[in-house]
């Protein structure tokens, strides 16, 4: 069974548009239909152009924004049928990687108390108790060694560190609660192009350490070629074309998925540099 289902996804957003000589409700299909599965330690892509409804697909699978129709399940169970108490269980194994590395993290709190967050709100103890200070530290400083950042940041604010340095602490936050299935939203856009192929290496790392199942959402082929087992081409709210990576950059049948390929930028060398 496949650890995250999702079947016949739509997503319609309404607003006043005016239209010719009148005022009109306009009807925006953001997510239209969409049916995906997602296996249990896997990198799914999820590739499109801006403005396609990606970002939208992978909020409503962790019911961040609530589907128009459809249905989600995960891990076997209905997420849009759960109440409050079991989504709050379900956090623990759903979290997300934001695209926007500052306005993602809290700039009046320290690090330390931006990693130690999902542990006091899930009361990581049994029976709910709080855990104590100490732990949470010892827990935060561990999970930044995994990203690759000493604990002496703990006592800094997010202002204080570059675009990558935000962007670990974000996926760090991501991870504190070890959760199954994380939803990268275009974690590497807003990043130098170096900075952002050392942040994808740190997630092909971190899923294989950690056993992470991914959505890996990105306009970008080449990124999503190097990093997922399978990829969903995303056109105007539909998934057009899906399949194993090398097949569908290798040998893509949507005329769509061709023009992405056809968009990427290939690599100019000089004589000197072959």
């Amino acid at each position: 069974m496949p650890l995250v289902e999702v079947r016949n996804l739509v997503k319609v957003y309404h607003s006043d548009a005016v239209i010719f000589s009148g005022s009109q409700a306009a009807e925006v299909r953001a997510v239209n239909g969409v049916s995906l599965d997602i296996h249990a330690g896997e990198t799914l892509g999820l590739v499109g152009e801006s403005g396609c409804g990606k970002t939208t697909l992978g909020r409503m699978i962790l019911r961040l924004i609530k589907p128009t129709s459809g249905c989600i399940q995960f891990d076997g169970q209905n997420v849009l049928r759960a109440t409050p108490a079991e989504l709050r269980r379900l956090r623990r194994n759903m979290q997300i990687i934001f695209q926007d590395p500052f306005a993602s993290l809290n700039p009046r709190m320290r690090i330390e108390a931006i990693l130690s967050e999902p542990l006091r709100i899930h009361a990581e103890e049994a029976g709910g108790q709080r855990l104590p200070q100490s732990r949470l530290r010892e827990a935060a400083a561990a999970m930044l060694g995994a990203v690759d950042l000493d604990k002496s940041v703990l006592a800094r604010y997010p202002h204080e560190f570059s675009g990558g340095q935000r962007q670990r602490i974000g996926i760090a936050r991501a991870l504190m609660l070890r959760p199954k299935f994380v939803v990268c939203d275009e974690p590497v856009s807003a990043l130098d192009v170096s900075v952002g192929a050392q942040v994808v290496n740190l997630l092909k790392r971190l899923q294989r350490e950690f056993g992470l199942t991914l959505l890996f959402i990105s306009h970008s082929m080449p990124v999503v070629r190097y990093l997922s087992n399978r990829i969903a081409v995303m056109r105007q709210g539909e998934i057009v074309e899906m399949g194993a990576a090398e097949e569908i950059t290798s040998a893509p049948t949507h005329e769509y998925t061709r023009s992405l390929l056809a968009a990427t930028p290939e690599p100019e060398y000089g004589p000197s540099e072959r």
